[in-house]
């Protein structure tokens, strides 16, 4: 049986609840993993650092935290260990094709979040991660960052499924990591940018493993950690493809998941 260092566990789908909540029984699992037994407990999502920081101290753990699926990586004083971005010329030729099909563009950089307008999915967004965007003419911010030769840590378009799977098939870019991380959401990182490669420069800094690893999560960006880490764990709640890809499964978010496989694998050996 594995000796496992580190656990790793995406947060929406995974650690939070179909209510976006951490169940009292997760919590618990977590406190005893992280707490008691001082195995690192790191939260990996695509969310940015303000959308995690707030789950790190309700759990009560101080660690490093991977956001933007591996784009920008903090160590546990809020220190860049690693920054990834899009360049702003690829992302205005997102931009334009959104406009035409009128799907709505958050951009997100550092710890800020970017919006045009307070439309129906930023007001969704929002009550999820409890953020409020700053509202911005995305024009006057490619001018800025063209001039300091940056971009986006990401860009997340939003609308309906078929929306999303035609704006989908029409970013033809070889140069971004795109994936739906739902059916009216897709993600849109730089292409270095990745779960598994953050995860590795964590593993490097702490001195471990890939073997030490256990990793949770429950759709198709993680599958590169599920298959890189020692042991990955989808979710009861993960489509069937994303299964196929892990060692084993777990229950569902809403039935304490993360709190079973913690059990299963680390608290009661």
């Amino acid at each position: 049986m594995n000796n496992f260092k580190m656990v790793c566990l995406d947060i929406d789908g995974t650690l939070l609840n179909s209510n976006h909540k951490i169940t009292e029984k997760v919590k618990a699992a977590i406190d005893i993993v992280a707490n008691k037994k001082n195995i690192p407990v790191i939260l990996v999502s695509a969310r940015m650092p303000k959308g995690i920081k707030f789950l790190q101290r309700e759990l009560e753990i101080e660690q490093p935290i991977i956001c933007y699926s591996g784009a920008l990586i903090l160590d546990k004083e809020g220190k860049v260990l690693s920054k990834e971005f899009i360049n702003v010329l690829e992302f205005e030729k997102i931009y334009k094709l959104v406009k035409e099909h009128n799907i709505h563009i958050s951009l997100y950089k550092d710890d800020e979040w970017y919006i045009e307008e307070m439309d129906y999915w930023a007001i969704q967004e929002s009550e999820i991660t409890n953020i409020t965007p700053k509202i911005i003419d995305f024009k006057e911010l490619i001018k800025l960052w063209k001039k300091e030769g940056t971009g986006p840590n990401k860009i997340l378009c939003m609308s309906s499924a078929d929306e999303i799977n035609i704006l989908k098939e029409n970013i033809k870019s070889v140069e971004l990591n795109i994936y739906p991380s739902k059916s009216t959401y897709l993600e849109v990182m730089p292409i270095k940018a990745s779960k598994t490669s953050a995860i590795n420069c964590l593993q490097k800094e702490l001195g471990i493993n890939k073997a030490e690893i256990i990793a949770m999560g429950d759709n198709y960006n993680d599958i590169d950690m599920l298959e890189y880490a020692g042991v990955g764990v989808a979710m009861g709640n993960a489509p069937e493809d994303v299964k196929k890809h892990a060692n084993d499964v777990t229950l569902t978010n809403d039935e304490d998941g993360v709190g079973k496989a913690l059990e299963k694998y680390i608290i009661n050996l």
